[in-house]
């Protein structure tokens, strides 16, 4: 599974908003290369600014686990919610355990589903270079991440709410 396959699926879904920041758009240069994902219909940045899934491209200050400074490694991550992120970890992302990936599977490992090495206890999962393996998993989870930006969008949305 390629980046571009990532990028286009996740662009598919309706009512994203796809954010690729690059030179002289203002965002900051870490960010360059990387992909952001919104629940946006109208095609306008949320006001929370919270994206539901991301590419990486490169390791950040706090998160160099998943080893990104490899020629061609990315990863992609995946606001999977409480429940998805329990399912496919054993453990409640709020235990703080939520570092846990599967039994020997370690952070960095390529192709595995594993807790976001950052943003796991808020229920995020990632996948290093998704292949055979991850394909349809990260497609899953991508899934289950719209709809749970859907529904958060639908009920901001909600007059009185």
């Amino acid at each position: 599974m390629t980046m571009d396959e990532i990028i286009d699926f996740t662009a598919g879904l309706d009512g994203v908003l796809t954010l690729r920041p690059a030179p002289g758009d203002g965002t900051p240069e870490i960010s360059w290369g990387d992909v952001f994902f919104y629940y946006a219909p109208d095609g306008t940045l949320p006001r929370t600014g919270q994206p539901f899934a991301t590419v990486v491209t490169k390791d950040y200050p706090g998160d160099t686990t998943s080893r990104l400074d490899r020629p061609g490694a990315y990863r992609v991550n995946i606001a999977a919610g409480k429940e998805e992120f329990a399912r496919r970890t054993g453990h409640d992302p709020a235990s703080g355990r939520a570092t846990v990936t599967a039994p020997g599977t370690a952070p960095g490992t390529d192709d595995a589903v594993i807790a976001h090495p950052v943003y796991g206890a808020a229920g995020w999962l990632a996948v290093v270079n998704p292949a055979g393996r991850t394909a349809e998993d990260v497609r899953e989870l991508l899934c289950t991440a719209h709809q749970l930006a859907r529904t958060r969008y639908e009920r901001r949305a909600r007059p009185g709410e």
